[in-house]
């Protein structure tokens, strides 16, 4: 199950173009699970709205320390590298950002899975970036079905 989370008080959450989206619930009433990512969204300002909140800050660390599943893709990254969390691991992000990446080491790929870490570069990567989530939640042959279901090369 995927739960969209809005960090306001209300469910509903307005995105960079203008495009309303109701959430399935608030960021306070977010508990995570062990095997479970947390997905950071790209965009501006929605990444930076994302790296001012204290709370979130408070659970991507404590879900890092235990090892478990972080993904962003897009200018979301940079969350996590403020966060000292890719230090020591492989990343990317929107071209422009990587300065924001503290201590990682900045790949090119469109993807890039680091641990238990998983980065993308912005939007043309959408598609492989999910891919790479459900073959890691799934495994191969989920993700390969989806992938032919999709008709994707």
């Amino acid at each position: 199950p995927v739960k969209m989370v809005s960090l306001n008080a209300d469910l509903q959450v307005r995105g960079a173009h203008g495009v309303s989206v109701v959430c399935d619930c608030l960021l306070a009433d977010v508990q995570p699970t062990a095997d479970g990512y947390l997905i950071l969204p790209g965009g501006m300002p929605g990444a930076q709205h994302l790296a001012d909140n204290r709370h979130l800050a408070d659970l991507l660390t404590a879900h890092h320390r235990q090892q478990r599943p972080l993904a962003a893709i897009c200018a979301a990254p940079f969350v996590l590298g403020q966060l000292g969390i890719l230090d020591g691991e492989s990343a990317t992000c929107y071209p422009g950002f990587e300065h924001y990446l503290t201590g990682a080491a900045i790949l090119p790929d469109g993807v890039v899975q680091s641990h238990h870490i998983v980065t993308a570069k912005g939007p043309a990567f959408a598609l492989d970036f999910a891919l790479t989530l459900a073959a890691n939640l799934r495994g191969r042959t989920c993700a390969d079905n989806i992938r032919q279901g999709m008709l994707i090369a």
